[in-house]
């Protein structure tokens, strides 16, 4: 993810999608992919799926990412907007992440 290589970085964060929000969580892995900073669509893709993900299987720990907004606004209201789309996550907790969206 420390690469200069677009697709490398968004393969590592893809790797945690898939290998680390399961039985191998960890919290502060959501830290590090939340200073990820790029202007690289795909990058910005791939940690907004990372963070829907996040919100359907931890939503307590990956809240406090859209609440302190950690992100950039354009993979904030991205992530945000995945989410809501999810059908694993909560009506409720969609009424409170759409609370969040920067306009």
């Amino acid at each position: 993810m420390k690469s200069d290589n677009v697709y490398t970085i968004r393969y590592g964060i893809g790797t945690l999608l898939s290998n680390f929000l399961d039985s191998e969580y960890e919290k502060n892995m959501l830290e590090k992919v939340a200073k990820i900073k790029s202007d690289e669509y795909y990058v910005k893709m791939m940690i907004a799926w990372y963070f829907a993900t996040a919100l359907a299987k931890h939503y307590e720990d990956a809240i406090l990412i859209i609440e302190e907004h950690k992100l950039d606004q354009w993979t904030h209201n991205k992530t945000i907007q995945k989410a809501v789309e999810s059908r694993r996550i909560s009506d409720t907790n969609k009424m409170t992440l759409r609370q969040y969206k920067v306009k």
